[in-house]
């Protein structure tokens, strides 16, 4: 594997890992909010529904080939792990009063698409310099 190659996958497993973590991030939470066990037991119970989906949404939107584009990849992985986590939530007799439904759809967005938007600025903004910096070495 070439060392593009290998970046190009870390890039991918760092990205299905963040997602995850902050899906669990925001399950550990919402427990804690409502004083239920932050265990493995209670957590994992609560956020496998959302874990599922979110392994849906990363195979919808084909999130390996742009894992941080922010559009079209973070949107389609955000609404399906939303909207896939309430559906195997109510199939598997767990809540989703309306309000819970707009907390996590929030939070979620926040999480999901918040880290791809800073990673969009922070690669910009690497790009920027580096142009910058070629530049001054070209008129050297």
């Amino acid at each position: 594997m070439t060392q593009s190659a290998n970046a190009r996958a870390g890039t991918i497993v760092t990205a299905l890992l963040l997602d995850a973590v902050l899906v669990i991030v925001f399950v550990s939470i919402g427990r804690r909010t409502h004083a239920e066990g932050i265990d493995f037991a209670g957590i994992a119970g609560t956020a496998w529904p959302f874990l599922a989906a979110l392994v849906s949404g990363w195979l919808v939107a084909r999130a390996w080939r742009h894992p941080l584009a922010v559009w079209p990849t973070g949107v389609t992985v955000w609404a399906v792990t939303v909207l896939g986590g309430m559906l195997l939530r109510v199939v598997s007799g767990q809540g989703t009063q309306f309000a819970f439904i707009i907390v996590a759809t929030l939070t979620l967005a926040a999480f999901l698409l918040g880290w791809r938007l800073i990673a969009l600025l922070v690669t910009r903004r690497s790009r920027a310099r580096a142009a910058v910096d070629e530049a001054r070495t070209d008129s050297s």
